[in-house]
């Protein structure tokens, strides 16, 4: 038996992007709400960017959801680059933008969004199973879902696709409407979260053996990464060969700066296909919604975009 309900936009994925929408949305009056297919101790577990540009850290401080953000992040005038045998160069972003960035984790930004949905009586739906998108192109979509054993409706004005590259929204736009360019590198990722002081800046070492790279989360997690091989297993990488090969890459004033005794054991990921850059257009004739429904064609939330996005997976 099927179970309906009614909103004004169905928002699939429930993590910054899904959640900061709907957040914005309720602000103006509008109705949403939030499917995502994993728990929420999954999704407040995922370790994922941890640098905000300015544009983003503006965004949130608007929405009321920078409180914490500027008082645990840490900002930066900008970032460094240091080539092998060559001095590291500060690119002094806010000296020459009047912008700066903002060291904050995806983790903190979506336990703040969480915490503003429910103050704000907003649903987000946990564990929803099997979503699909239905009658986009027809002016009156719905998504079904699964919960629980139970198979649930929500019809709505518009869905917005937040849930990623490998979501089901992305996979439900018509194909004569997306076009799709994508390269491969034949490279992977191998990175380490560490709770010990950061080095100071965000540097990218360039190495003839392979890219480095030293970020940070907060004043005690710090964050590493280096470029590795597509068939590398995390089991080959124990912390006294990843932490050699790294100091290896970067600038030995850096290497020796850099702390890595660690109380804890530092969380580790890979990758096991190719790094991907991929830029999508797609044109979708979607009026945006607003706090009264308007008549007129109603699809997903797009309009006609260009995506560009460049991830290691």
């Amino acid at each position: 038996m099927e179970t309906a309900t009614r909103t004004q936009v169905a928002i699939i994925g429930g993590g910054p992007a899904g959640l900061l929408l709907s957040h914005i949305l309720h602000r103006n009056g509008i109705d949403s709400i939030v499917l995502e297919r994993q728990s929420r101790a999954h999704v407040l577990a995922r370790i994922r960017a941890g640098v905000l540009e300015a544009g983003t850290v503006a965004l949130l401080r608007e929405v009321g959801l920078g409180a914490r953000m500027d008082r645990e992040g840490h900002a930066h005038d900008g970032s460094a680059i240091a080539w092998e045998g060559r001095p590291r160069f500060f690119i002094d972003t806010k000296k020459f933008t009047g912008k700066a960035m903002m060291a904050y984790g995806q983790t903190a930004i979506t336990e703040d969004l969480y915490s503003a949905r429910e103050a704000a009586g907003g649903q987000v739906i946990d564990e929803a199973d099997n979503v699909r998108l239905h009658e986009l192109t027809l002016g009156r979509p719905y998504v079904t879902y699964e919960k629980e054993r139970s198979r649930q409706r929500i019809d709505c004005d518009y869905v917005a696709g937040c849930d990623g590259y490998h979501g089901v929204s992305r996979l439900s736009i018509p194909s004569s409407l997306l076009t799709t360019y994508e390269k491969s590198y034949p490279f992977g990722w191998l990175g380490i979260m560490s709770e010990t002081p950061p080095y100071p800046d965000l540097c990218y070492c360039y190495h003839h053996r392979g890219f480095a790279l030293a970020s940070m989360r907060n004043p005690m997690l710090s964050r590493y990464y280096i470029q590795c091989d597509l068939d590398a297993q995390l089991e080959d990488w124990p912390d006294d060969r990843f932490w050699q090969e790294f100091k290896a890459r970067c600038p030995q004033d850096m290497a020796h700066s850099i702390v890595t005794q660690s109380k804890n054991l530092s969380r580790r990921y890979g990758a096991s296909s190719p790094s991907r850059c991929v830029m999508e257009h797609f044109s979708w004739p979607a009026t945006p919604p607003t706090s009264s429904p308007q008549p007129g064609r109603r699809g997903l939330i797009w309009r006609s975009q260009t995506f560009s996005t460049c991830r290691a997976r």
